[in-house]
């Protein structure tokens, strides 16, 4: 890892550069989708589209990230991606604009996330010395949070002065500088287990259950999250329909929350990227938990719409200084040969239980407040965090190895 330096820089360049992208075209598809039809069942639609089939796939991306080279499965996916993208692009151009089309290529794009994911969750610990893990995560969570930040009002901008098959085509020429960069300037050694003689996929499969199986931290690292993911879902999913209905459908309040979001977050990766977080990386987490969960509950509460932006902006402050222990976390604790298959695990719990939870206090939205739900799912998030500070396996697992 001589040039680790070098190397990240240009991983992290070329990721930000397709992510920016594709952020470009979800959010364009989303607002499309939103102003045509003006229909609740569409977006639902297009939700599941960009949530299904990254829960179907992630089990087996998880065992392509460790049976392949995993710069040529991060640039596949993207390459998958751009080419259904161009298509796309090209057929609107002809004039047909069926909306189907839309969610099919939602569909593609979560198939390509899907592959993505386990993929660069596993290759980060190839280039980036493990005491290094923290800040690098930590800066990549800020950029990402800056892409959120950034890519809905560019959207926006272009939407207003061009039509939507020319964002596609913006996607496709990012992610063609972004394989380039990744294939061309990058060199990263295949992991061992790529190099090895390879059994069957269900071997595979089945040895990362095990795997699972025989870590006393992993199961309970996994049962935390499923469960935390079904309570968030309120918190991320209907509060900007909390602010429609308790301070006003104005736009620009929807807009308010979300950059306010994206703001803090953007805050948050910085301060773990440079802070590194305490000696032990689930006090860590519970620090960020209780700030998530306390502001939660707080929205249920909050009379006044500035207090309420005020919130979200400490809330997306947290959320990397959450995120970025519990990733470096599974980079540190697994095996290099395992890595693929466990983000891949992770990546279906992710992508499953925060839209069951949606299953549950979506329709429940309708029957009672929406204050109540944040209030009661807030609650129970601090129940499950005290139970984590109780779990001796996960404390243990969270001291750091080394002083950062």
């Amino acid at each position: 890892m001589e040039n680790w330096k070098r190397d990240i820089t240009l991983f992290l360049t070329s990721q930000t550069i397709s992510l920016f992208g594709s952020a470009l075209v979800q959010y364009a598809i989303m607002w499309h989708v939103t102003l045509t039809t003006q229909s609740g069942m569409m977006m639902t639609i297009f939700i599941l589209c960009g949530f299904v089939p990254t829960f179907i796939l992630s089990p087996f991306a998880g065992v392509w990230a460790d049976r392949y080279n995993r710069k040529w499965l991060i640039a596949i996916a993207d390459g998958m991606i751009a080419f259904s993208t161009l298509i796309l692009a090209i057929v609107f151009l002809m004039g047909y604009e069926a909306m189907w089309l839309l969610f099919a290529i939602a569909a593609i794009r979560s198939f390509g996330a899907g592959i993505q994911t386990p993929a660069v969750g596993a290759i980060l610990p190839q280039i980036v010395p493990e005491e290094q893990l923290t800040k690098v995560n930590g800066i990549n969570g800020s950029i990402q949070a800056g892409i959120m930040f950034i890519a809905p009002m560019v959207s926006a901008a272009l939407l207003s002065l061009a039509t939507l098959e020319v964002i596609f085509f913006i996607d496709v020429i990012t992610a063609a500088i972004a394989i380039f960069t990744l294939l061309f300037f990058l060199k990263i050694a295949v992991h061992e287990k790529a190099m090895g003689e390879q059994v069957g996929y269900m071997e595979d499969f089945k040895q990362g259950l095990r795997y699972i199986r025989g870590h006393a931290f992993l199961k309970s690292f996994f049962i935390f999250f499923a469960m935390l993911f079904f309570l968030i879902a309120p918190m991320a999913f209907l509060t900007p329909l909390q602010v429609a209905r308790s301070f006003g459908d104005d736009v620009w309040r929807l807009t308010v929350i979300e950059l306010t979001f994206s703001v803090g977050m953007m805050v948050g990766g910085s301060v773990i990227a440079m802070w590194g977080g305490f000696n032990n990386r689930i006090y860590t987490m519970l620090f960020a938990g209780i700030i998530m969960a306390v502001c939660t509950i707080s929205f249920g509460f909050v009379p006044n719409f500035w207090l309420y932006s005020i919130l979200m902006l400490v809330c997306g402050v947290a959320m990397p200084i959450f995120n970025t222990p519990s990733t470096v976390l599974l980079q540190e604790k697994v095996e290099g040969n395992y890595l693929g298959r466990i983000f891949g695990i992770f990546g279906m719990i992710s992508s499953s239980m925060m839209p069951i939870g949606m299953l549950v206090f979506g329709p429940l939205a309708d029957v009672v407040s929406i204050e109540l739900l944040l209030i009661v799912t807030g609650a129970l998030m601090l129940v499950l965090l005290m139970l984590l500070g109780r779990n001796q396996t996960l404390i243990k697992a969270g001291i750091k190895e080394t002083t950062e």
